[in-house]
Order: structure tokens, then C-alpha cells, then sequence
């Protein structure tokens, strides 16, 4: 009989593991609100939670990425691409009073069924809801023309106020001016992938100019594999070692 019971625990054990998805160990940064927890999910994911609220950003790849993470109060989303926008995870995830926070070229892609979620923001807009303000800004690619992969206007960076804290996701941009000219930035998420985004050296010279407490590099895969994130880190640490640079797994699989 123990025999059968060690066994029948052992293959619960073994079940639980193969539901719980491979990702980094989360961070938790205080705040006023408590506790911060800071959950890479993969390439341009993430989720920021507090005891009381739970943020999306750009969720992909189905709902067993986020096994075992509360529901979202909010998602956010940047752009149309489909590591950013992904129809499926999003209706996967997403719970009844779920605020879906987007840009009018995600809106438009979305189903009857998702609208009575949907909250549209323009580039310099606004929202605020439960303690929680969400600030959309520009994200685009330099120079600014037709063959463009992100012109300016389409997508959307965020600024999200939480706790005191402020934390800005990028998406997918260069070292634009609008970027460059953030103030009191205490958590970052900053891109860097040829040739969708931007190098190393360029994410590294605008994370200088706006000097983020805590800078994150994120969607750093392009097309020649992963981007050098420990030169990254060399590189903004040496010129200003208020900067902490933290090196985590975004591509766990």
C-alpha cells in the first residue's frame, strides 16, 4: 500500500512539473504598494504584479505560459506583430473585467467579442484605473520612412505607474528622442535585436541619456540570434554605476 501511495505521489509530482512552464525566477522590487513581482515570460512578455493588481504585457505563446499567475487586471499591448499581438493568448488569459489596452492598429484586428474590454490609446494618451496609470508614447524605427517595420504612430511604448514605481516598456523602437527624454524612470524594458529594433550600442547610449534605476534588456532574438545583453550591461554600468543592469532568460525553451 506505501508502495502504491509513494507511487501515485510521485507521478502527481511529476504531473505538477510538466504543467509549470520553464521561466526565470521572478524579482520583487518595493514599492508603496507592496511587494513588485517582476515575471519574464518570454521574448517581449512579461507580467508586473502586486498583491492587489496583475499587468500583461504583450502575453503570447497560450495560457500554459502563465500557469500558476493570477489572471490580468490589465494587458497591454504595443504593436500588431505577432510576438507582440497574439489573438489567442489574449482570449486565453483574459478575464471579465480584464482592462485590454491597446493601439488603434490592434484595435482594429480585434473580434467583436473583445471590445467590451478594449481601451484605445493614442501615443501621448492616458488611462487610470485601480491605483494603477498606464501612459502610452511613441515607439518607431529611425529613419522615419514607407519601408519602415514601426512607423511612428502605430504602436505603442508604455510608462506604467504603480506603487510609485514607474516602469516603461518599450516594444519595439530605437533609440528614439521620445525615449531618450524620460524622467524618474525606476524599471526599464529596453529592446535590442537587429534588425527590428536596435543594436547594443544604441539601446546602451539611450538607456545613459534617461538613466533608469533598474534597466531590463528584453526582446533581444533577431535574426543573428541572440543580441551580446552581457556587453550591454559592461557598457552602461562602467559609465554610470547608479544604472543596475539585470541579465535574465527571456528565451527559456
Amino acid at each position: 500500500m506505501r508502495v502504491i501511495l509513494l507511487s501515485i505521489f510521485s507521478f502527481a509530482l511529476v504531473s505538477l512539473r510538466a504543467q509549470t512552464p520553464a521561466r526565470a525566477t521572478p524579482d520583487l522590487v518595493a514599492t508603496s504598494a507592496g511587494d513588485l513581482t517582476i515575471q519574464p515570460i518570454v521574448h517581449a512578455s512579461l507580467v508586473l504584479s502586486t498583491a492587489n493588481v496583475t499587468i500583461y504585457a504583450d502575453p503570447t505563446g497560450g495560457a500554459a505560459n502563465y500557469a500558476g499567475i493570477k489572471p490580468p487586471d490589465f494587458i497591454v499591448i504595443t504593436d500588431i506583430h505577432g510576438d507582440h499581438f497574439d489573438l489567442r493568448t489574449i482570449s486565453e488569459v483574459i478575464k471579465a473585467n480584464t482592462m485590454l489596452v491597446v493601439p488603434k492598429a490592434v484595435a482594429d484586428l480585434l473580434p467583436d467579442s473583445l471590445k467590451g474590454h478594449l481601451t484605445i490609446l493614442h501615443n501621448g494618451d492616458k488611462v487610470s484605473k485601480a491605483h494603477v496609470s498606464i501612459s502610452a508614447l511613441p515607439m518607431y524605427n529611425l529613419p522615419e520612412d514607407p519601408q519602415s517595420r514601426h512607423p511612428k504612430g502605430r504602436g505603442n511604448g508604455y510608462v506604467v505607474t504603480i506603487g510609485g514605481k514607474n516602469i516603461y516598456i518599450s516594444g519595439d523602437t530605437q533609440g528614439i528622442p521620445e525615449m531618450r527624454a524620460l524622467k524618474n524612470v525606476d524599471i526599464a524594458f529596453v529592446c535590442m535585436n537587429l534588425p527590428y529594433t536596435m543594436d547594443i550600442n544604441e539601446a546602451a547610449d539611450a538607456v545613459l541619456a534617461f538613466k533608469p534605476r533598474i534597466v531590463y534588456p528584453y526582446h533581444y532574438r533577431g535574426q543573428g540570434g541572440p543580441s551580446d545583453v552581457a556587453s550591454f550591461k559592461k557598457m552602461v554600468e562602467e559609465k554610470n554605476k547608479n544604472i543596475e543592469v539585470r541579465l535574465r532568460n527571456w528565451y527559456p525553451h
